[in-house]
């Protein structure tokens, strides 16, 4: 299928658009993916779910990705393109999950459909439907784990907490928030990082969720105390990261390092003891079930449904780690390698 530039390739260049939009014919389906970044491996793999249905099911399946986690304009401008394509329905993660609502409404308005993956917009019902991981249980999960490890010692824990942007995203709030509760900590507002009283907590950082951005953040958090002995972080790379920053100063031995995300590098990582447990997601499932959804739309008008209970459609977390804690539900390291996502 002939592709098509975004005005002109400087223009595209200029948007940070990690592909144009194609050019559809009359009787296609079109669709658009608006990812964070190009480079996480988390969205990759999200890209070739997402384009591996859609030619599946012959839709035509445009990509988007902002420069970095937390590069909202870029998102903004993609959705304004799909708008202008004639497009049929978004899948969208979003950098801003409030600022973004109001070009989702003009999508919207214009008859898309739009579904948020992994990340739900602020409120939730401002897309017509989320596709995630219930992210508050993937961070209590992975709070849970590091607690039941410590036993008596959580009680005098030092705990960093390695978050993604500041903006604060959703995603970001849940497993952050979910992560103290597990460990036993008083959130305060749920909906608010870093409001907690509790001198356990070291401090946060943000790392853009990328393993320099887990780096840099955790050597700021090393600098307020050396004692730090458990590590939230909110994905792999930045997980991967903070190892590398604790062990470049020797301190690697004793940390408690805890994440989110289960891809195959992150398992292995676990399996490497760099990281100790993380909760593992589903991106594959969550992106093709996004474009059958805007098959659907395209086909019937009809719009999913939610998981019963639930105001998203969960697309399940599983704990991973060959360290298992009483009371805390998990799958070794060969089952996550068996499941994970690449």
């Amino acid at each position: 299928m002939k592709k098509a530039l975004l005005g002109a390739t400087l223009g595209a260049l200029a948007l940070g658009l990690a592909a144009a939009p194609n050019e559809a014919k009359a009787d296609e389906i079109g669709a658009c993916l608006i990812t964070k970044t190009d480079i996480n491996p988390f969205f990759v793999k999200m890209k070739e779910g997402a384009s591996a249905k859609a030619k599946e099911l012959g839709i035509n399946l445009s990509t988007y990705a902002g420069k970095i986690d937390g590069d909202h304009e870029t998102q903004v401008q993609a959705i304004e393109s799909c708008i202008a394509s004639g497009a049929k329905g978004i899948l969208l993660t979003a950098s801003d999950t409030k600022a973004i609502v109001p070009v989702v409404k003009k999508a919207r308005d214009a008859g898309l459909i739009v579904i948020a993956l992994d990340t739900p917009l602020e409120p939730i019902d401002a897309a017509d439907a989320t596709f995630a991981t219930d992210n508050f249980k993937a961070g209590e999960l992975i709070g849970q784990w590091a607690a039941a490890k410590l036993g008596d010692k959580a009680a005098d824990a030092k705990i960093a907490l390695l978050d993604l942007t500041p903006s604060a995203p959703s995603v970001d709030v849940l497993r952050d928030q979910g992560f103290m509760k597990g460990f036993g900590i008083d959130i305060k507002d749920p909906n608010k990082i870093g409001d907690e009283d509790d001198d356990r907590i070291v401090g946060h950082d943000v790392t853009n969720g990328n393993e320099e951005g887990g780096r840099k953040a955790m050597e700021n958090l090393m600098q307020r105390d050396s004692e730090i002995n458990v590590v939230y972080t909110i994905n792999e790379p930045a997980a991967a990261g903070a190892y590398e920053a604790l062990k470049a100063f020797g301190m690697e031995e004793g940390v408690l390092i805890v994440s989110v995300d289960g891809g195959c590098p992150g398992v292995a990582n676990v399996k490497d003891g760099v990281i100790g447990a993380t909760s593992q997601q589903y991106p594959l499932l969550m992106a093709s079930k996004g474009i059958e959804a805007i098959k659907a739309w395209a086909d019937s008008g009809e719009k999913p449904k939610n998981t019963e209970g639930l105001n998203f459609y969960d697309t399940g977390v599983n704990l991973v780690t060959d360290q298992p804690a009483n009371g805390v539900p998990s799958i070794s390291v060969a089952e996550g390698t068996d499941r994970c996502w690449g």
